[in-house]
């Protein structure tokens, strides 16, 4: 693997962590809800277009369910911590379980969305470069991010908070995270230039 593929499928892998972290707490920015996780995740979308172009399609699919896999053991172990009693020599450490102890909901609504949006951006990303080859390599993240990208928010959004908040809120909390995710998107269409093509994308 070449260094740049290396960082690639770090930072991916970084990306996918932190945002399941971040979207335990709802943020509101200029009056949009949504799942902080949204500040950082939507960069994974175009992170495995990278890997997808600089390493291939089966070590994109790895990759996605590699950090699928990642981000439950990460909450596992963030559980049985939360659950280990505290160095009474130390004080209260009751805060980590407040924060870091998953709610299993969210954990399990973040990673089935990630693992399925992404899979589906694989296949798009795929199609795309199928049919057009080295052409218009912008357009591959702007097809396969556009398509994933909102699915996401949707699956996620609702199998977390639905239920939980008025169905106004968690429509409001899919809109803004569909709405910074293409953002995001617009401004990572130049990453795509920064790793060289495998010959069997």
């Amino acid at each position: 693997m070449s260094t740049r593929g290396i960082v690639v499928v770090s930072a991916y892998l970084a990306a996918q962590m932190l945002g399941d972290v971040a979207s335990l707490k709802i943020i509101a920015i200029a009056g949009w809800s949504m799942d902080a996780g949204t500040l950082i995740y939507p960069l994974t979308f175009t992170l495995r277009d990278l890997v997808h172009k600089n390493l291939g399609l089966s070590a994109a699919r790895t990759l996605v369910v590699t950090a699928g896999v990642i981000n439950v053991l990460m909450a596992l172990l963030f559980w049985i911590v939360s659950l280990i009693p505290g160095d009474p020599l130390v004080g209260s450490q009751d805060a980590f379980a407040a924060v870091l102890s998953p709610v299993w909901r969210i954990v399990g609504a973040s990673i089935l969305a990630e693992v399925f949006a992404e899979l589906l951006d694989t296949e798009i990303y795929r199609g795309w470069v199928g049919h057009f080859g080295q052409a218009r390599q912008w357009m591959r993240v702007v097809a396969s991010n556009g398509i994933s990208s909102p699915l996401d928010s949707l699956l996620f959004c609702w199998i977390a908070f639905g239920g939980v908040y008025s169905a106004s809120i968690v429509w409001g909390i899919v809109l803004s995270n569909i709405v910074l995710k293409y953002v995001v998107t617009v401004f990572s269409i130049p990453m795509i230039y920064l790793v060289p093509e495998k010959e069997e994308a």
